[in-house]
């Protein structure tokens, strides 16, 4: 497969018309078509069903759509590093991170390049630890920031001197916010909307004494914000970090739990991972910075 031609093919899934993919590409459409049709004929499956004004994947499309992406963005990025290496540093830095007070550590050390090395962009992608650790693994972005438990068997890492505490956000006028703590019995006679990672990385279970799983939750969420309108509509508590709302200025309160949990943060790359020059810079950066 030729990159060129999985561009053409991304172009067309996005704009679901070979016409205004073949405008936006600046090239004509019995061109687009045929290139289409020959990597349909190399990869031995349908990839488009083609209706009369628009066109849709097949369930192999969407796949090699996600593939394509991926491997697209990889050749962007490579290319970019190579083109940087000069001795005017330039070039692209993509972290992966999950939401954390924490940030603030890492966007220090950006503020101290960006000042020095003015040509060199940054790029932030947000996910939790399953989604930054794929990404990570993939070569899609340089490093990654985790929080709590994580599977570090591939990267390096280095821990920063920061950490995360464990709660519940709640409604101001739920029953659970006159304490000033949350003890794990409390947890088992109300609604919980549970973060993913506390669930796959078993991450709470200990301090609750049982799986998490034994009890009440209503849905799972792997970043806060859109949890925290389902709790101000009363839907129920969620399993939160502190720090990551300003709830100050909603219906709103945080509570850590008692005992307290403290969730680490580490910061990590691949295994033997080859720098670009602007990644090298920022990650000595950082350590300086600890």
């Amino acid at each position: 497969m030729e990159l060129r031609v999985l561009k053409y093919f991304l172009a067309v899934a996005q704009e679901k018309n070979i016409t205004s993919a073949s405008e936006s590409l600046h090239i004509t459409q019995p061109t687009l078509s045929k290139q289409l049709m020959d990597l349909e004929k190399e990869l031995g499956c349908k990839l488009f069903e083609r209706g009369k004004r628009k066109i849709t994947l097949t369930e192999e499309g969407t796949f090699l759509r996600q593939r394509a992406q991926e491997i697209v963005d990889l050749a962007d990025k490579t290319e970019s590093s190579l083109k940087s290496v000069d001795q005017t540093v330039a070039g692209d830095i993509s972290i992966g991170c999950g939401e954390t007070q924490g940030m603030r550590v890492i966007i220090g050390a950006m503020k101290k390049l960006s000042d020095t090395h003015p040509d060199i962009r940054f790029h932030i992608y947000s996910g939790n630890g399953e989604d930054v650790s794929e990404r990570l693994k993939k070569g899609l972005v340089d490093f990654g920031l985790f929080v709590g438990n994580a599977n570090l068997e591939k990267f390096d890492y280095i821990k920063l001197p920061v950490y995360d505490t464990w709660g519940l956000l709640m409604r101001k006028d739920a029953p659970l916010a006159e304490r000033e703590a949350i003890r794990p019995k409390d947890l088992e006679n109300i609604t919980l909307l549970c973060s993913r990672q506390a669930l796959t990385n078993n991450e709470l279970s200990g301090w609750l004494g049982k799986d998490f799983s034994k009890l009440n939750i209503l849905s799972t969420h792997n970043l806060l914000y859109n949890a925290s309108l389902m709790v101000e509509e009363g839907m129920g508590y969620a399993l939160a970090i502190d720090g990551l709302l300003n709830t100050s200025e909603r219906n709103l309160v945080f509570r850590p739990f008692e005992p307290r949990i403290k969730a680490d943060l580490v910061f990590a790359w691949k295994n033997y991972q080859v720098f670009s020059k602007a990644s090298e810079l920022f990650l000595n950066c950082l350590l300086k910075n600890l």
